[in-house]
């Protein structure tokens, strides 16, 4: 997640703006599928697709509208990239073109894990299939990270963000899994506070809201139940206890994408529902298909060994970890305004940013390094794919491609 205090917004002329609901749910559904096929390479380039397609090209909104829109995605925990794209089509065509936004962008990414953890247990019953999962389990190396060093150049640019990027990597390493990056957050936000109020400021823009304060509200309050309820609750059912682990990973994940990753491995490998060399293969997996890296969460819920597994457990796992970020970006919407204009508001952001990067590069030395470099060999792929993203700007499908045959051809 990119601070928006880190991207002072230039003054460029806007193009005119769409009226409300000036779309149908079927145009939006139509628009989502073909971005939900194409938009490869995370977040951020999911984010540059949507300006071009929707923009420039549709003119669904103008530059003003959708800067405020991915400004207020970042703000909140949840999938930032699904969540703009979601609030776009509340724009466009109401609580359906919501709707429909996220069904097309999140559909095809999530049918290709579920078909892939299907394929997964054959795939690693031969030697060249083991060897191809172990490949996999070296891209994510590399895509964590290069996910750590881009996002640790951007929020972390002085010391004040540093230090609490490095407490944040020492306070989860050494701490139980859940409670350490929930501390790391919290204790970011206040680090902020107290050490980040100095930066450039986020200029206030008007942000159209096209849900009422009575329905942000209930969604706010539905959101803290769902938190709640079900975690008192997960003892009486492995539906519940599901959806409890996969809803709390997307409701407490800050930046979205690979930050997920030690949430949701807390969640499903530390109870033992699903073993660490799936998950690191599946998270591997994730990094070739276009779409929400959050879909991985029905790879995950095909597999687990408890519930009600295959389709309907994807589909239990799915909307689990996507609900909470789009109830709190419908949720907030009426109040935007007025919070993102105070300066402690942003304060705070600013260091549960720089903590995040923390938390990503603990999960890059845990579980992500250790379950995966096993060898010299291991090391010299990962760092090539390390490079082909981080200096080459190679595609990620392509790192994939050949981070899967290197495993194939060591094994």
């Amino acid at each position: 997640m990119s601070d928006p205090a880190e991207q002072p917004r230039v003054a460029t002329p806007s193009l005119p703006a769409a009226p409300a609901h000036a779309g149908t749910p079927r145009e939006v559904l139509a628009t989502s599928l073909l971005l939900g096929v194409s938009c490869f390479g995370g977040p951020i380039a999911h984010l540059g697709y949507y300006r071009a397609a929707l923009v420039e090209r549709r003119r669904w909104l103008d530059e003003r509208a959708f800067a405020d829109l991915v400004g207020l995605a970042q703000f909140l925990p949840g999938p930032a990239s699904s969540q703009t794209l979601f609030a776009i089509g509340l724009l466009r065509a109401g609580y359906l073109g919501g709707l429909a936004a996220f069904v097309g962008f999140t559909l095809p990414s999530a049918v290709l894990m579920v078909l892939f953890a299907y394929a997964a247990s054959g795939i690693a019953a031969s030697p060249a299939g083991a060897g191809l999962l172990h490949g996999l389990k070296l891209v994510a190396v590399a895509i964590v990270a290069q996910a750590v060093w881009g996002m640790a150049r951007n929020l972390c640019p002085d010391r004040p963000r540093a230090s609490i990027a490095l407490a944040a990597t020492l306070l989860v390493v050494f701490a139980p899994a859940a409670l350490g990056q929930i501390a790391a957050i919290a204790g970011g936000a206040l680090a902020g506070l107290l050490l980040c109020r100095d930066s450039p400021a986020m200029l206030p823009e008007r942000s159209p809201a096209p849900v009422s304060r009575r329905v942000g509200a209930a969604c706010l309050a539905l959101f803290a139940a769902l938190l709640l309820l079900p975690l008192l609750a997960r003892t009486f059912s492995p539906t519940i206890a599901i959806f409890d682990a996969f809803y709390r990973s997307g409701a407490l994940v800050f930046g979205g994408g690979h930050v997920v990753l030690p949430l949701l491995r807390a969640a499903v490998v530390s109870p033992g529902w699903i073993s660490e060399n799936a998950f690191l293969a599946g998270y591997g997996a994730a990094q070739a298909i276009p779409g929400p890296l959050f879909t991985f969460s029905a790879y995950l819920g095909t597999l687990l060994n408890l519930g009600p597994g295959g389709i309907p457990g994807a589909a239990l796992a799915l909307v689990a970890i996507f609900l909470p970020g789009l109830l709190l970006i419908t949720g907030t919407l009426p109040f935007w305004d007025a919070l993102r204009g105070r300066s402690g508001a942003q304060a705070a952001m600013r260091g549960v940013n720089a903590a995040v990067v923390g938390v990503l590069g603990a999960a890059l030395y845990s579980p992500v390094w250790t379950s995966a470099v096993l060898s010299p060999a291991d090391f010299a792929v990962a760092l090539a794919g390390f490079v082909l993203l981080a200096v080459w700007r190679s595609p990620p499908l392509l790192v994939v491609i050949l981070s899967a045959a290197a495993g194939v051809g060591l094994g």
